[in-house]
């Protein structure tokens, strides 16, 4: 698609205000735990993913909530500071998560907001290249894919469990990567849904992450292939928390910069940035650099 204006990913997800505070035990009833640090950070999957799309360097435009309350206005400050364009869609409260990450695994506790109180703004399209959703905002999501499908835009579906819309969406996305939450939801194996996938919505780009295993892949109906995860020592292994979001994020990015590779170096670029992310704590603070990325990948 030549243009000669920088290429722009478009966005659309759930805002959070994600505290993220290591703790070696969870307390309940009137028990009381110690933590010795914390990260505030801005969460939710679209948003780690469109963070992580600008700060590897690329025009990002983000269509979320965002409430007229004391979190709302340090959410909009975040944005200004990634040079973010934010499309903001009235809403009641901020949502927020709290993280509590032990031993490689993560609990969180999250207090979600959807009482939007207007309909989905609406985002000019003439300097997007790709589209991410994650399947919150569903009608916001559905129109803006239906709208890419129509002028050729990429359009990338972080599908991390079944949602309301998820089926219809599907029709209209052609880098459907989804968790295999999804897939023990829909009571297949990862392979029986990238195949599903593939028939029965004609994806181009069908995916399942694993986590620690990896990502399965297949592109146009051809063999799966199974990336397998970097390997690290389990001591340098921090949070995992927002792993998968960089993930998406990242091979977004790689698409903007290089849209002629292949989906396997996109998604080997996503893999380098989660590798990197779970070796800190928090979300934002995972995120890593351009030129990280550069040394870590030689």
């Amino acid at each position: 698609m030549p243009n000669s204006k920088p290429q722009s990913a478009l966005f659309i997800g759930l805002t959070y205000i994600d505290v993220t505070v290591p703790s070696q035990k969870i307390p309940t009833g009137d028990e009381k735990q110690i933590a010795h640090t914390y990260e505030v950070s801005l969460g939710g999957n679209a948003v780690v993913a469109a963070l992580t799309n600008a700060k590897l360097g690329h025009k990002t435009q983000l269509l979320t909530p965002i409430a007229q309350d004391f979190l709302g206005t340090l959410i909009r400050q975040r944005y200004k500071e990634y040079n973010i364009t934010v499309f903001e869609r009235s809403i009641e409260k901020t949502s927020l998560s709290v993280v509590l990450p032990n031993n490689n695994k993560r609990a969180i506790l999250r207090c979600r907001n959807t009482n939007y109180t207007e309909t989905y703004p609406q985002a000019s399209l003439e300097d997007i290249r790709a589209l991410h959703v994650d399947g919150h905002q569903a009608d916001a999501a559905l129109y803006y894919a239906k709208e890419c499908q129509k002028l050729g835009i990429l359009t990338s579906l972080d599908g991390g469990g079944i949602k309301d819309g998820i089926f219809e969406l599907l029709k209209h996305i052609d880098v459907a990567v989804m968790s295999e939450r999804f897939a023990q939801q829909m009571e297949k194996t990862p392979e029986e849904t990238i195949y599903w996938l593939h028939n029965t919505y004609n994806t181009p780009v069908a995916a399942i992450t694993l986590g620690e295993q990896g990502i399965l892949y297949s592109i146009q109906k051809g063999p799966i292939v199974h990336m397998p995860a970097l390997s690290l020592s389990q001591d340098k292994i921090i949070d995992t928390t927002g792993a998968g979001d960089i993930f998406h994020g990242a091979y977004i990015a790689s698409y903007l910069k290089k849209p002629e590779a292949t989906w396997h170096d996109h998604f080997a670029y996503g893999r380098a940035a989660s590798t990197l992310a779970i070796q800190r704590l928090g979300t934002e603070s995972s995120i890593p650099t351009k030129e990280e990325m550069l040394t870590f990948l030689g």
